[in-house]
């Protein structure tokens, strides 16, 4: 059996039973009803049900704003599923949290692979799925450095005026400044891992 990182001898939970655990704990805590912070977070009272008993995930904005909504920083929503400072973050293949970014009404499915456990967000590694190329895909810009790491598929990548041609096994790194996205999608399925480095005190 797969036991809890940081806590010897108790079943780990799934990242999202244990995102809402934290949730409802922290509600309690404060003394709010599910009317309450489902209000203030602008979500319905019964997706906010739904999340803290781990029966739905909720995308990263969501869970800013339940995290705005209780007054705590995300980090505090992963209380329940972060791992010791000396142990390692162990995610099974398929078990990344699916979270909601810009992308994502374009065709992009976003995984994350990993969190931040400190109240400062430092990085975000993400396995980005790409199926369709009908969309017109949007321009991103973002603080911190970005790399991509392409696994499956060809895509032809822009990046401020240059366009680049990534197949599986290529990688490209550039400033999250510099305005980015897909061009064209050559080869699909495409796969690619993303990783940003914030800089320091970066939201």
């Amino acid at each position: 059996m797969r036991k809890s990182p940081g806590a010897p001898g108790r079943p780990a939970l799934p990242m999202e039973e244990a995102v809402g655990a934290a949730i409802r704990e922290l509600r309690q805590r404060e003394g709010l009803t599910l009317a309450q912070v489902s209000e203030q977070a602008g979500i319905s009272r019964g997706m906010l049900s739904k999340i803290e008993n781990g029966q739905t995930s909720a995308g990263m904005d969501t869970l800013g704003r339940i995290a705005r909504a209780l007054g705590v920083s995300m980090s505090m929503l992963f209380s329940k599923y972060d791992v010791a400072s000396s142990a390692a973050q162990h995610i099974k293949r398929g078990a990344g949290m699916e979270v909601v970014r810009r992308g994502t009404k374009s065709g992009h499915t976003y995984h994350l692979l990993a969190y931040d456990q400190g109240p400062v967000k430092l990085f975000e590694p993400f396995l980005i799925t790409m199926t369709d190329d009908t969309e017109q895909y949007p321009t991103f810009q973002h603080p911190g450095t970005e790399l991509l790491y392409m696994l499956e598929g060809v895509i032809e990548y822009r990046c401020g005026q240059s366009t680049y041609v990534l197949e599986p096994g290529d990688a490209l790194t550039f400033q999250g400044e510099v305005p980015h996205g897909p061009h064209r999608l050559l080869q699909c399925p495409i796969r690619f891992l993303s990783f940003t480095v914030y800089p320091r005190g970066a939201e």
